[in-house]
């Protein structure tokens, strides 16, 4: 199949490698230096989304955030610019679900199939192929996108039409980022109560409080290792997206808008490139002052 992938950071360089392993021909926006192996192991680099549009069945995108997949969809070199009727185009960015619904108009109108397809799991499950991937499209357009993302991912599922795949994202990433302010939390109380954080967390894994953020994330706490899998800069921009959607909805989440408030002083004290664990640095940093 040829597939084009735009947005090569941290998760999107090992996704588009597993495509290239698996024996795909794939065109290559935004290669850097960093990426550049993925070009020595068989990639295409292309100057712009428009060219990879053009070449390119099926056109991947993995960028930042709502304005970055806009300008990548609908700029002057974008892949709106080149697609021609059929295509299928996967968004596996994390972004509005409002503006996802948008974007897919747009483009289905050119005669081509859309889906948003977010992924949870961090570096590790990119790395590992290990990614869990919510679908939001047609069940005719999720049956064209599910070969790629068994190749990428473990657990697929078609949460529902477009739009579903970001919701089902912004959900989940309330829930792993107050989990990991919970595990934080706990992990602080330990230590200021004078047990080992090592091996309180040791103990915890046996019961109802074990969970994959406690032993990846409250490990990372414990030896102070905080290089991003996924940085708090973007795990905050999600969070807006959930205050954002919930505000619309009349919904009121109040221990989420916390985690907003914790995220932004974590950003304001320099630590937004850090991995979203080094909340833990904040809540430190906060109960010194009290």
């Amino acid at each position: 199949m040829k597939i084009g992938f735009i947005g090569l950071g941290i998760m999107g360089r090992p996704m588009a490698g597993h495509l290239i392993d698996a024996g795909h021909e794939v065109f290559l926006h935004r290669v850097k230096p960093v990426s550049q192996f993925l070009v020595d192991k068989g990639g295409k680099a292309l100057g712009s989304a428009k060219a990879v549009a053009e070449m390119a069945d099926v056109i991947i995108l993995m960028v930042p955030d709502t304005p970055d997949v806009e300008e990548v969809l609908f700029g002057a070199d974008g892949v709106a610019g080149s697609l021609s009727a059929g295509k299928l185009v996967i968004d596996m960015s994390s972004i509005s679900p409002v503006a996802t619904k948008e974007f897919a108009a747009r483009i289905e109108a050119l005669g081509c199939d859309y889906l948003d397809a977010p992924v949870s799991g961090g570096e590790t499950g990119a790395v590992n192929a290990a990614l869990t991937i919510m679908v939001g499209g047609t069940d005719e357009a999720f049956a064209r996108g599910k070969p790629l993302f068994e190749i990428m991912g473990k657990t697929i599922t078609h949460v529902g039409p477009v739009g579903d795949g970001q919701t089902a994202k912004v959900a989940n990433q309330i829930i792993v980022g107050l989990t990991i302010e919970a595990v934080a939390e706990g992990l602080l109380f330990a230590q200021k109560a004078g047990a080992d954080p090592a091996k309180v967390r040791e103990a915890l894994m046996g019961g109802f409080a074990g969970s994959a953020i406690m032993k990846l994330h409250g490990q990372r706490m414990i030896d102070r290792t905080f290089d991003p899998g996924f940085r708090i800069r973007l795990h905050r921009k999600d969070i807006g997206l959930a205050t954002e959607a919930a505000k619309s909805l009349g919904v009121k989440l109040p221990n989420t808008a916390a985690l907003q408030d914790l995220m932004n002083a974590a950003i304001e004290k320099g630590d937004g490139d850090k991995d979203h664990s080094a909340l833990v640095l904040t809540l430190e940093e906060m109960a010194e002052k009290s």
